[in-house]
């Protein structure tokens, strides 16, 4: 599939130097392993790539606190929107060695420039929950994207994941419980239910 679909984008991206894919999807859909996978079929084909994850952009967990939002962590008002919607801002533009944060799950925080995007990078692939989510501010995430591909898993299948994730993580099953019904389950119900249309579904 990845195969096919690296193809498609090539076309897609005819002759620009630049082209920028969006992948999203609910918590657990598999966006950021599609992302590697896509990136390593593109290379195969001899193309520039870079992949972004949005989680670089996670409040930290003492912000959270601050706010009142340790408890939801990973929904949309836990991200720092504007910061991401600048950092698109510069690939669309093309700007020479953007630096991107890199959100690291076993310390459960962003890592500041911790990589670098050059200008000859011709694929930008980007994935988080919310690039589709059609509702202010992130509705306005739209015009930066080139292609945009929505991961649709089915409820049942996003706890079975949501829930190895968690216990690989060391949570207890309740803890991992109570965490996906209260946070995990109510951001993917969110996700799939204010989407906007995207131009491919998998």
């Amino acid at each position: 599939m990845e195969g096919s679909l690296a193809d498609d984008i090539v076309a897609r991206a005819a002759d620009n130097p630049r082209f920028m894919v969006a992948i999203a999807g609910p918590p657990a859909a598999g966006k950021s392993t599609l992302a590697g996978k896509l990136a390593d079929e593109l290379m195969i084909r001899c193309q520039k790539v870079a992949v972004i994850s949005m989680d670089g952009f996670h409040y930290d967990d003492a912000v959270l606190k601050a706010r009142g939002l340790s408890r939801r962590k990973g929904a949309p008002e836990t991200f720092d929107f504007p910061g991401f919607r600048i950092l698109l801002e510069r690939l669309r533009n093309g700007e020479p060695d953007v630096a991107i944060p890199v959100f690291d799950r076993s310390m459960e925080l962003s890592r500041a420039a911790a990589a670098i995007i050059d200008r000859d990078v011709r694929f930008i692939v980007v994935e988080g929950n919310y690039l589709l989510l059609d509702e202010s501010p992130w509705d306005g995430l739209q015009a930066m994207f080139d292609l945009s591909i929505y991961l649709d898993v089915p409820r049942a299948e996003l706890e079975n994941r949501l829930i190895e994730r968690w216990r690989h993580h060391g949570r207890d099953e309740n803890a991992a419980r109570a965490w996906i019904d209260t946070n995990d389950l109510p951001n993917a119900d969110r996700v799939s239910d204010r989407r906007r249309n995207a131009d491919i579904i998998l």
